[in-house]
């Protein structure tokens, strides 16, 4: 768990770089009220993922894994005028909080929220020839990391960024004897992207409010 010192490097930085943010945080009550897992992004994370899908000048953004939509209105916040965000969730409960966040959030007419697994719902997308993504933000269950990065591959055009979240699991991503499904997804994640050369890739390690882990970055090539 994250120590003191870090949890309060994590409010500095809060209280120094954002404003406060009453959709946000209504967003994580109404999640909370309505019984979802406190495992949102945190708030300077949120603020990093929108600042890198502004970077990326994102017009059409891929999420898997909505959850109740906290990092999707922070991406969708990224987005110009007739940008599209399109999230997927397995859970329709955890659909609904989501929607109902987005919409509170007066970001609805720019959000898509699809239900059901999301291998098939990118199989779908990808059989459909939907328009390349510019930015896709993977933060699913890890054991289907590989999937969705290939399905990601398939949905994306040369320089398209692609960040996956939840890639060093304190520490466990070293435990190449692990049983757990999180820990052998990840560690598939990280061959199948040093094995992709069409991919330039790093991770990067966080700590603060959330627990120690790290994302994944990667941008597709040429």
């Amino acid at each position: 768990m994250p120590g003191p010192t870090m949890q309060a490097v994590d409010a500095y930085i809060v209280g120094k770089l954002l404003t406060p943010d009453p959709a946000l945080d209504a967003a994580l009550e109404r999640n909370t009220s309505a019984g979802l897992p406190a495992i949102d992004v945190s708030a300077a994370q949120g603020k990093m993922l929108h600042l890198l899908a502004r970077m990326a000048g994102a017009r059409r953004i891929l999420e898997v894994g909505t959850l109740g939509g906290y990092s999707t209105i922070w991406l969708a916040r990224a987005l110009p005028p007739g940008g599209q965000l399109v999230t997927l969730e397995l859970d329709p409960h955890h659909a609904e909080t989501a929607r109902a966040n987005i919409a509170a959030a007066g970001l609805a007419d720019r959000v898509d929220v699809r239900i059901g697994p999301a291998s098939d719902t990118l199989d779908a997308m990808i059989a459909a020839k939907e328009a390349p993504f510019d930015l896709v933000f993977i933060d699913a269950d890890k054991e289907g990391n590989v999937v969705y990065l290939k399905a990601a591959l398939a949905l994306a055009r040369p320089g398209t960024t692609i960040l996956v979240d939840n890639v060093v699991r304190e520490g466990g991503v070293l435990d190449a004897a692990s049983d757990d499904p999180m820990i052998l997804g990840t560690r598939a994640l990280f061959d199948a992207v040093a094995g992709e050369p069409r991919l330039d890739a790093t991770a990067v390690q966080t700590v603060g409010a959330k627990p120690w882990d790290g994302f994944l970055l990667a941008i597709v090539n040429g």
